[in-house]
């Protein structure tokens, strides 16, 4: 067996080397090994333990999971992060370390401080090169914003002052995935990318589904809000497939017949609109406006066809659904009578933000949809996001982002999940991009979302993940090189994030800047030691709710 170095022993093993000033920190360790993107040092614990109350706070941690280190190759230095740490012998002070290389950038040849940083490896080290710490200047370089598109989000670990930026076109081009618990500031977060994305854009387009009624206070100044009051869906933009989710109860055989039955009636009824004459091919799917009384009439005609009594059972099955649906006061913000004109264009300029006017993005409210038709609306509204942009492929671009919050309920992991809106999204995470759609999910539970959807998101933004089925998922789904980057993150604390992927330069671990309280959604955890310290008005508060309960309103 080789022998080992002793400790200390590392400051003199590169003969070569230039004289290293003395603004830069002594060696730590040599290369033990290399094997591509994962390789691993020794680092010498004395070394370690005299940089602890280093004044530079990056020197300060190195050596420890999730620090960086650099390695002189040439005239240049590559940056590692260390993604694991293993005691070599408890005798010689000397700790193994795996590591993933980041990138490389020039080295200064009189102060030896690192310029020009780029992603990649062009050249390795040998075994036996020096490692140093990083020093909060090389972070600076390293995290340095180019000539891209950015946003500031907060501050790189474990500096405060050193600002880590997403690169907008990269981040949305890609789409993105926003992962964390309950309670570890995931709303608020996502807010804050939102709004530093609406003020460098005033003029985007964004829509985001908010299944929890959270976001309009977080957007009240600067975002369109909708909610059933006032969205104005009307329900003959639903392709045949979303149409037979809403009117069809029956299953197996039965459901087949009566989705026959359910297209050839609802294109009849699409014909005789005054928009549907005007279109020599037309088809089922097709958003064309028609009256429900239309459908419901071509029903009973079709059903007046019929022998037997017996043969109108699956007309009388469809054509009474449609008839509760249309009756039933909670659907009226989709099934209203005054929704039958041509709105489709209008729908689309007030919901896709075209143009804007200042407010860049659409917040979708759908807490007050009826639980049996969320899905549906959730997919009517990704769809024609997707539809628009396919059929606007001739015409100026107008790229639109689509953030979906609580994704795992729309794209399930289930391998039997086969809705509308399951597929759609699933869709727009695979094809999406190529059109100008760009995805954003928001998710508390990764492992639960359909499998390879989150490995079409370009970038991960993960927060503190509980769950160890969680963290494996994203474990997966993540680059090499932010193993260890990922390591850390059940240690994250509220509003830390580990970020990867296309949308930094390397993976980051970044605080998040506060967001100032006018601009946070209403996610806030209820505060039980203070909240059931007030008494009385108890009445008055169970009358109010129960009225709002009755007419199933805000």
């Amino acid at each position: 067996m080789t022998e080992m170095p002793a400790p200390g022993a590392f400051t003199n093993t590169r003969p070569e080397a230039p004289h290293v000033p003395s603004a830069l920190p002594e060696p730590i360790g040599i290369v033990l090994e290399i094997g591509g993107s994962s390789s691993k040092v020794m680092l010498d614990m004395a070394a370690l333990a005299s940089f602890a109350t280093h004044p530079d706070p990056v020197v300060a941690v190195a050596g420890q999971v999730g620090s960086q280190i650099k390695v002189p190759v040439g005239s240049n230095w590559l940056i590692a992060n260390v993604r694991s740490l293993k005691l070599d012998d408890l005798d010689s002070g000397r700790i193994i370390a795996t590591i993933d290389f980041l990138g490389e950038g020039g080295e200064e040849k009189l102060t030896r401080k690192l310029y020009h940083f780029r992603r990649g490896v062009t050249r390795y080290p040998t075994p036996g090169a020096e490692v140093f710490p990083v020093t909060q200047a090389d972070l600076r370089q390293v995290y340095a914003a180019d000539d891209r598109a950015s946003i500031e989000v907060g501050s790189v670990y474990p500096t405060r002052d050193i600002r880590g930026a997403l690169f907008i076109d990269a981040l949305l081009g890609k789409h993105f995935a926003l992962l964390g618990s309950t309670g570890t500031g995931k709303s608020t977060s996502a807010a804050l990318i939102l709004h530093r994305i609406c003020e460098a854009a005033p003029h985007g387009h964004v829509v985001m589904i908010d299944p929890h009624g959270e976001y309009s206070a977080a957007f009240r100044t600067n975002g369109a809000l909708y909610d059933v009051s006032n969205l104005q869906m009307p329900y003959w933009l639903m392709n045949f497939e979303e149409h037979c989710e809403v009117f069809l109860t029956s299953e197996g055989a039965d459901r087949q017949l009566d989705a026959d039955i359910l297209a050839k009636c609802l294109l009849a009824a699409r014909a005789k609109s005054r928009v549907g004459q005007t279109i020599p091919k037309l088809t089922v799917d097709a958003p064309v406006p028609y009256l429900l009384s239309d459908l419901t009439a071509q029903i009973q005609a079709e059903m007046g066809k019929m022998d037997k009594a017996s043969s109108s059972a699956p007309y009388l099955r469809v054509k009474s659904k449609i008839e509760e649906i249309k009756a039933d006061p909670r659907y009226s913000f989709m099934f209203s009578g005054m929704l039958v004109g041509d709105t489709m264009a209008n729908f689309i300029a007030r919901v896709f933000r075209l143009p804007g006017d200042g407010k860049p993005i659409s917040i979708i409210d759908v807490s007050g949809v009826p639980s049996e038709i969320t899905s549906v609306v959730v997919a009517m509204l990704s769809r024609m996001v997707f539809d628009f942009a396919i059929w606007s492929r001739n015409e100026p671009q107008r790229p639109i982002l689509l953030v979906c919050e609580e994704a795992h309920r729309y794209i399930p992991s289930d391998r039997d999940a086969s809705s509308s809106v399951s597929r759609i999204l699933g869709r727009i995470a695979k094809e999406g991009r190529k059109y100008g759609v760009s995805l954003g999910l928001i998710t508390q539970r990764p492992s639960d979302l359909a499998e390879g959807v989150l490995s079409q998101c370009g970038t991960i933004i993960a927060m503190r993940l509980n769950n160890d089925r969680d963290q494996a998922f994203v474990r997966a789904a993540m680059p090499e090189g932010a193993r260890g980057f990922l390591d850390s993150i059940p240690a994250l604390r509220n509003r830390e994030c580990v970020i990867c992927g296309e949308g930094v330069a390397i993976p980051i671990r970044v605080a998040f800047d506060t967001l100032e309280e006018e601009r946070r959604p209403a996610s806030a955890d209820p505060l039980f030691s203070q909240l059931w310290k007030e008494v009385g008005h108890e009445e008055e508060i169970i009358e109010r709710t129960i009225q709002k309960w009755r007419v199933q309103g805000k």
